[in-house]
């Protein structure tokens, strides 16, 4: 679908007005007398809970690289993050390196901010299937830090108190699992969704076995028209309601509970035998003390194994209005570098966007892991059809479902709506 002319024209004059700003320049200043450098170097990881060993690898580059200090600043995520820096970026004020995720390194890339790291050391060793999502318009504007997973969360502690040694690893075989923990007393599975994040998430997880393993190219034949949410998905929708129905789940309770405060404080307080979220929780849940197993979403018929769900998740950028892009360049370089960025993915406990990469290993996600070894796994669409807007829209559809104010087929004829805007 083509952009309206008034669309195409704003996008035009914010691309100019940014190109001209380089001439001003932005980021950090120049030198010290002393020939050293800084870098303003932001994110949204690094600081609060998620720490994620950056201040580790930082300390790192400046002993590898002394004429180089780097001034990290951490910025809330999501909405605070991008009012912070969207101005900046418009005023030439933004860090040296700045990070990003998919749909922002496409909406700031188009606009000029971002330099082309295509011609980068690193950019040719990026994964096949991961490149993508690092590149827009042909070019490389982002180093990609992470294939992170999405997925089931288990205490093992109450497993074993029902009776359960294994983590389900198909959909029958769940729903006996929960059957189980709730006889025991047990409160079976804990899905917040005040957002509408957890809902889509779970829908997406369980497509990526019940739609994926049947058809490895439904994001294209969809993109191409030749596929659609209905019947595709219709189990994967299912399944949450499922969920309500055998009395595992209250739908209205959980639309009422964050998913991002709330959500893992109660699991880790042992509230719920199963939970779903982001592999990049477990490092804050190991604390709680009790062990923990992250699995990829049962959602198979009786007998299969199920696909892991990853989302390419964080990605340096370099401003294209940067003072020092060396130094900026250096920096990126530094965390593409194995050895670097394994400290990153340890505490994200997330797999590696490299061929040569090195995912680690935890016995909390070996589950998980395996089915990436395995090849059994779906990267979220997050460049085509599941953009921002399209996740946005799918969680609050779905939500309506939930709550019964739509029916199946209403709530994935939307989903098809939501997915083929532009």
């Amino acid at each position: 679908m083509k952009r309206s002319g008034r669309r195409l024209a704003v996008a035009t004059t914010v691309a100019a007005m940014a190109m001209s700003l380089a001439a001003c320049g932005g980021g950090s200043a120049g030198a010290s007398k002393d020939g050293k450098v800084t870098i303003h170097v932001q994110a949204w990881k690094g600081g609060g809970a998620e720490p994620a060993n950056v201040a580790e690898i930082n300390k790192a580059f400046e002993r590898a690289h002394p004429n180089i200090k780097v001034d990290f600043e951490y910025i809330t995520a999501n909405d605070t993050y991008v009012q912070k820096l969207q101005p900046e970026l418009l005023g030439g004020k933004a860090g040296d390196v700045i990070m990003v995720d998919t749909d922002k390194m496409k909406k700031w890339g188009a606009s000029g901010y971002l330099a082309d790291l295509s011609g980068e050391s690193w950019a040719s060793r990026i994964a096949p299937d991961a490149k993508p999502f690092a590149q827009a318009d042909g070019k490389t504007l982002a180093m990609p830090m992470e294939l992170i997973g999405i997925g089931l969360y288990a205490n093992t502690d109450l497993l074993k108190k029902a009776g359960i040694t294994e983590v389900p690893a198909d959909w029958p075989t769940f729903l006996a699992d929960l059957a189980k923990v709730k006889k025991a007393g047990i409160d079976p599975i804990a899905l917040p969704d005040k957002s509408g994040w957890t809902g889509s998430s779970v829908f997406q997880a369980s497509g990526s076995t019940t739609v994926y393993q049947k058809n490895k190219q439904w994001d294209a034949d969809f993109l191409d028209g030749k596929a659609s949410f209905n019947p595709d998905w219709k189990s994967s929708l299912e399944q949450l309601k499922t969920l309500e129905d055998k009395g595992y789940v209250n739908w209205k309770n959980q639309l009422g509970i964050d998913e991002w405060a709330q959500g893992p404080q109660d699991f880790s307080a042992g509230k719920s035998a199963f939970w779903y979220q982001g592999a990049w929780q477990i490092s804050n849940i190991k604390k709680a003390g009790f062990p923990v197993s992250f699995a990829p979403w049962p959602g198979g018929a009786e007998g299969t194994k199920p696909n892991s769900m990853l989302f390419a998740g964080t990605m340096w950028g370099v401003n294209s209005q940067s003072q020092q892009g060396d130094a900026a360049r250096e920096y990126v370089k530094f965390w593409s570098q194995n050895e670097n960025l394994a400290k990153f993915l340890e505490a994200e406990n997330a797999e590696s966007p490299f061929t040569d990469g090195t995912t680690p290993e935890a016995t909390e996600t070996t589950a998980f892991t395996t089915a990436f070894k395995d090849g059994r796994y779906r990267i979220l669409p997050s460049n085509s059809w599941y953009a921002a807007a399209a996740e946005t829209e799918t969680g609050s559809k779905i939500q309506a479902y939930l709550l019964g104010k739509a029916s199946a087929a209403q709530t994935l004829k939307d989903i098809q709506t939501a997915a083929s805007a532009k």
